[in-house]
């Protein structure tokens, strides 16, 4: 049974917060009641914050990474080697390789992987845009950053394949990560030396 409210603008508030993946109507109601005990310009900065988060920040143009340009700072900074280009799934992909400290070259974010179960194929993510980076002849090597999943795996092979003809070095995350890890929740060492001890993909193929 829903739970009944004695004002509307509370009940709308839960609402909308509820929208927040993980965030139920209970834990919803107890945000929404911690916030009225704030201080208005506490709530106010809040709701500033996150109406800036929405209207400011765009994806860059070259990898699709977050920015608040049309070119990311990774892709702007003349201090990267722009020749190398990692392919992650998605932007929190980019923390989690950032924070390694281990990685100089630039990214190109997908915006999710191929799962045609839930109905995403290789037309729905970066892959096209991929293509064409690198056709332009400027990278050299390609690192496939993605999750030890199936779904990762997939896309690995697609994103192979349409790369194949190219004379570039494609390589992959040395399996420093268990199956079926996701990039994100992988530890900040583990992550840091499966991309310095990185391997040719055509070695995945290979079979004892």
């Amino acid at each position: 049974m829903d739970q009944e409210y004695t004002s509307q603008v509370l009940e709308t508030a839960v609402t909308e917060l509820s929208r927040l993946p993980g965030i139920g109507r209970k834990t919803a109601l107890r945000l929404a009641l911690h916030l009225l005990r704030r201080e208005e310009r506490d709530v106010t900065a809040l709701g500033e914050a996150l109406i800036r988060l929405r209207r400011d920040i765009c994806y860059c143009r070259h990898c699709h990474n977050i920015s608040e340009s049309d070119t990311c700072a990774i892709c702007a900074s003349p201090m990267r080697d722009h020749r190398t280009v990692c392919v992650v799934e998605n932007v929190k992909d980019v923390m989690s390789i950032e924070n390694t400290g281990q990685y100089h070259g630039v990214y190109h974010v997908l915006g999710g992987l191929i799962s045609p179960i839930d109905g995403i194929g290789p037309d729905s993510l970066e892959i096209a845009s991929l293509v064409d980076r690198v056709s332009a002849g400027d990278i050299d090597e390609v690192i496939l950053a993605l999750s030890s999943t199936m779904e990762g795996d997939t896309t690995n092979f697609y994103i192979f394949r349409r790369l194949a003809n190219f004379d570039i070095k494609l390589t992959q995350l040395a399996r420093g990560m268990s199956i079926g890890n996701e990039i994100e929740y992988t530890d900040e060492v583990t992550l840091g030396r499966s991309l310095l001890n990185r391997v040719p993909f055509s070695d995945s193929f290979k079979t004892n």
